[in-house]
């Protein structure tokens, strides 16, 4: 009689049940055989467990004792199996593979797919590479040998389609890269549900995700373009960007102070710094320095921003030379201003259309009264500079 099990559950066989069994989503197939010989108890313990044996229904001592030798060797006891039994297609049936059977005929006694088969003789395939276990022509079919651990198993084994996929071979080279099994990746990329709900539940995992999500957009320009659509179009994601883009201007402001040695000041004019404001912004750039990650640098870039301004403003006044340069430099923008402004005035449509409004001509002889003011005012400067 035949038993079907999966690791986390075991169905005994029903009696009176001819044939293997059948079973839905290509379960894992185990057909009871002795416990391996190196890991035979000794002789009192063996008696022990007899006596024990006795006193308990035979069907739960079975299942007691073939839960036992998988919870020691997990999937390498089923793919044990495939690997002493199986002789893929292609392969000369000659000595002790004669009695080997396909992949397929395998599948169909043990009631999967031939995909699954395979995958366990895959498993053992790579294990074998690496010495853990024997290669398959060594081995007999029912031949019983020492098994790895069972938590080596998934360092071997892929349960996934995907895996053999242009995406799964992504996915597993990455695990490799970070250290991790290519299994516990797999099995991520497959179930976004779970990971949606781990990122929602859990702060570490979300600042795990944050941190992923960073490092692929820098190589992803769609996903930088999909985020930024994301925060935009959401208000308050919206206002924490704008907030932290402020923040972190001020403290550009500051760090270029220290780093460059020099002032921007209120006009534009960029002007050595005075060794009392930079030693001020150097010291507000290193308590910015030491704020954690999780500490919000919004208040602090504030007032290092406020404090290292004001004395800016402070070291322009209190230079003659550099005050009138700031005024003078001030006064040009507001004038340069000003002339764009109106030179972008179309009067041609205001002679083509009906647009006109008394109070227009009001504004434009202000505006004429004030230019003249600022004319004469420029005029007597000079005059008095002159003489």
């Amino acid at each position: 009689m035949a038993i079907a099990f999966t690791p986390s559950e075991t169905s005994p066989a029903e009696p009176g049940t001819a044939g293997p069994p059948v079973m839905a989503e290509e379960p894992e197939f185990w057909e009871p055989s002795a416990p391996d010989p190196q890991n035979a108890p000794d002789d009192a313990q063996d008696a022990n467990h007899d006596d024990q044996a006795r006193d308990h229904d035979p069907v739960v001592v079975r299942d007691a004792r073939e839960f036992g030798v998988y919870a020691r060797t997990g999937g390498w006891t089923f793919a044990l199996k495939v690997a002493r039994s199986v002789r893929p297609g292609g392969q000369a049936a000659e000595g002790t593979a004669a009695a080997k059977v396909s992949a397929k005929a395998f599948a169909e006694l043990a009631g999967c797919s031939p995909e699954r088969v395979m995958r366990y003789y895959k498993a053992w395939d790579m294990a074998a590479d690496d010495g853990l276990v024997p290669q398959f022509e060594v081995l007999v079919p029912g031949e019983d040998i020492e098994l790895p651990d069972a938590d080596v198993w998934l360092s071997y084994y892929t349960s996934r389609n995907s895996a053999s996929s242009v995406r799964g071979q992504a996915i597993s080279a990455a695990a490799e890269a970070e250290g991790i099994r290519p299994t516990k990746a797999l099995e991520v990329a497959e179930n976004p549900t779970a990971l949606r709900a781990a990122i929602l539940a859990d702060p570490g995992t979300a600042e795990a995700a944050r941190g992923a999500l960073l490092d692929r957009m820098k190589e992803d320009p769609a996903l930088q373009t999909e985020m930024a659509r994301a925060f935009a179009r959401t208000d308050d994601l919206k206002k924490a960007v704008a907030n932290e883009a402020k923040a972190a201007d001020r403290i550009g402001y500051v760090r270029q102070i220290v780093e460059n040695g020099q002032i921007r000041t209120p006009a534009g004019q960029t002007v050595e710094a005075p060794a009392e404001l930079r030693a001020e912004a150097e010291r507000h750039l290193s308590l910015l320095d030491e704020l954690d990650d999780s500490e919000e640098a919004g208040e602090w870039a504030g007032e290092a921003y406020d404090t290292v301004k004001g004395l800016v403003a402070k070291a322009v006044e209190e230079d003659p030379a550099l005050r009138v340069q700031e005024r003078r430099t001030k006064f040009y923008n507001s004038l340069q201003k000003a002339t764009k402004v109106f030179e972008e005035l179309t009067l041609d449509e205001v002679m083509e259309e009906d647009i006109y409004e008394a109070d227009m001509l009001q504004r434009l002889e202000a505006l004429q009264e004030a230019i003249g003011t600022c004319i004469s005012a420029l005029r007597r400067a000079t005059t008095t500079a002159s003489s």
